[in-house]
């Protein structure tokens, strides 16, 4: 066996084997890594995407909590107003229903002192005939001196 024979035989083999592998096996080695790459390249464009996204997403839900707390902050303000304004009313109402419930008593106790008036300068002109009947020692008909006892009542 001659060396040099071998080594010749051992290298055309390796380049057929190196021309094979450049043909038919590195090709779609080549192929599957520039696919995985760019599917890389891809998650990473739509991992940056989301990441933008969701940073655009977490300003609008502050912008809209934001929104949310002021429009709720009006509502308390003005449900606040409402309340003051009903008790205020309320109390208004109330007042004015006291005054008219004084002033119907006033007109009510005028009308029983006038009553009463009435009442006691009937007792006393009675009181008076029975008087002036005891000292004249005679019956006096109410009757025949209604006049005598009309102007004793409005001297009363």
């Amino acid at each position: 066996m001659n060396i040099n024979g071998t080594l010749v035989a051992q290298a055309i083999v390796f380049a057929l084997l190196v021309l094979f592998t450049m043909k038919f096996v590195w090709p779609p080695i080549a192929k599957a890594l520039d696919e995985r790459a760019g599917k890389i390249a891809d998650g990473l464009a739509a991992a940056d995407k989301a990441k933008t996204e969701l940073s655009a997403a977490n300003k609008r839900v502050e912008d809209e909590l934001a929104k949310t707390r002021n429009e709720v902050a009006t509502r308390l303000a003005d449900a606040e107003r409402r309340a003051q304004a009903i008790i205020e009313e309320a109390k208004s109402k109330a007042v004015e229903e006291g005054s008219k419930i004084i002033a119907s008593a006033k007109v009510e106790a005028d009308q029983q002192a006038v009553k009463a008036r009435e009442v006691l300068r009937e007792q006393v002109a009675a009181l008076a005939v029975k008087g002036a009947e005891q000292i004249l020692r005679k019956e006096v008909n109410a009757g025949v001196h209604a006049d005598l006892l009309g102007r004793l009542k409005t001297e009363l």
